[in-house]
């Protein structure tokens, strides 16, 4: 789920959030209208949505969300900015004491716009950067647009808003993360979103985009040693994902607050998290696939009664063991963890409850001499928030694997620096993205 906190201890659960039990932060698409065409794009955003809500039913929106007693509000799209009313939206999140922030691509966030945003009171602009110059261009699909990011990121910084910053994790960005930490760290970024790419949208179209489960191995101790020498010194919170888990020995060091104890607690969707689209869907979290878990529109009903009664939303914090299947079911933390992050093994699988992207599980299939990937065998059919099918593949962990980060020697990854375009080549650039 996309975002930042947008103030100190705004998202940060409390000890009365776990009695009440309802959300305290949503996430809400309001256009479908995109300026860029990513290549990882969950929802295939581009064009806005036939029939999105209205200025007034925008409004009533908030008031909703205000009663409910709700402290964050995040704004995306698509591109929210795209909606000419979007600050009258976020001043009034803010008027009703609401934290508001905004999610960018920011391929046209001018510095008109940045002053309309610290006018309506937004406390966060969280600018999407995946990866360094060739590399963000080609997953954004447009020319230019790692530049403009970089500079619309420098106009935040030297506004009153809080910059923020949010990237993809997958084979292309993996070996940049470290160069990209630094560039952040010098921009004057306070915090950094990291999350797996899915397999939703477009990104279910290019499977070679995406990690394979056993490149956690990899991926985490680099995250620890990025965060320690890099973010830390820097000033930058770093903010795992609600997919980048789970426990396992990095658990302490990557979750927020895990240095107090904190630890992953299971899917927040529809309990702690809300998410609602352009058209007036409600859904638990904004990434979910629309078909399976809508629970209701807000033309139709009260946001409050579609949390409190549709089945689509409120299962997920229902679920139990029972409900798990395959390797989650039988693990030592899967009545803590019941499977982790929702929207990544539905989209994968087709079915939640059992999520091969998990730091633990790879360790302990490590253990075993094996490890598991992940094969595509069913397309998604190619409409906004869809996703096609893959197996889970159990195999020998090669005998003459060498570790790497996505094939780099981790000399080769810190030789990565700003003035560095990209890790890869082109043709390999290409094969990354090449619809399948």
């Amino acid at each position: 789920m996309a975002g930042e906190p947008a103030g100190k201890g705004v998202r940060q659960l409390r000890a009365e959030d776990f009695e009440r039990k309802t959300p305290i932060y949503c996430v809400w698409e309001i256009t479908l209208a995109c300026d860029l065409g990513c290549r990882h794009c969950g929802s295939r955003a581009g064009d806005v949505r036939p029939d999105e809500l209205s200025t007034d039913e925008c409004l009533e929106v908030v008031a909703q969300l205000a009663d409910m007693g709700l402290r964050e509000v995040t704004l995306i799209g698509g591109e929210a900015y795209l909606r000419e009313d979007w600050d009258i939206i976020a001043r009034e999140i803010t008027r009703r004491g609401m934290a508001c922030g905004i999610t960018t691509g920011a391929r046209n966030l001018t510095q008109e716009r940045v002053d309309r945003a610290a006018d309506a009171g937004v406390r966060t602009i969280s600018v999407s950067i995946d990866g360094l110059e060739k590399t963000h261009d080609a997953q954004r699909g447009r020319k230019g647009s790692f530049r403009a990011a970089i500079e619309a990121a420098e106009r935040v910084a030297a506004s009153p808003i809080r910059l923020a910053n949010n990237t993809q994790i997958n084979r292309m960005s993996m070996p940049e993360l470290p160069a990209l930490a630094q560039i952040l760290a010098d921009i004057g970024s306070k915090a950094w979103q990291i999350q797996i790419t899915v397999a939703m949208g477009r990104a279910a179209d290019r499977p070679e985009l995406l990690l394979q489960p056993y490149e956690l191995l990899e991926l985490f101790p680099m995250l620890v040693w990025i965060k320690k020498t890099i973010l830390e010194p820097g000033g930058v919170g770093l903010y795992p994902g609600n997919n980048v888990g789970y426990f396992g020995p990095w658990e302490k060091y990557l979750r927020f607050g895990g240095d107090s104890g904190a630890h992953w607690n299971g899917c927040g969707a529809g309990t702690y998290t809300l998410g609602l689209e352009a058209d007036g869907k409600i859904k638990g979290c904004p990434s979910l696939p629309s078909t399976a878990f809508t629970g209701g529109n807000i033309r139709d009903m009260k946001i409050a009664d579609a949390v409190s009664n549709s089945e689509q939303i409120n299962h997920i914090g229902q679920r139990g063991v029972d409900d798990l299947w395959g390797y989650c079911k039988e693990c030592y933390y899967a009545d803590i963890c019941k499977a982790g992050c929702t929207w990544t093994s539905y989209c994968l699988l087709g079915r939640s409850g059992n999520n091969p992207y998990c730091i633990h599980r790879a360790t302990e299939f490590e253990k075993m001499g094996l490890r598991e990937t992940v094969v595509k065998v069913e397309a998604a059919p190619g409409k906004p928030f869809d996703n096609g099918r893959f197996e889970i593949v159990v195999e020998p962990f090669p005998d003459d694997d060498v570790p790497s980060i996505s094939g780099f020697s981790m000399e080769d990854v810190l030789a990565l620096n700003a003035q560095s375009l990209s890790a890869w080549p082109r043709e390999e650039i290409a094969k990354f993205l090449r619809h399948r």
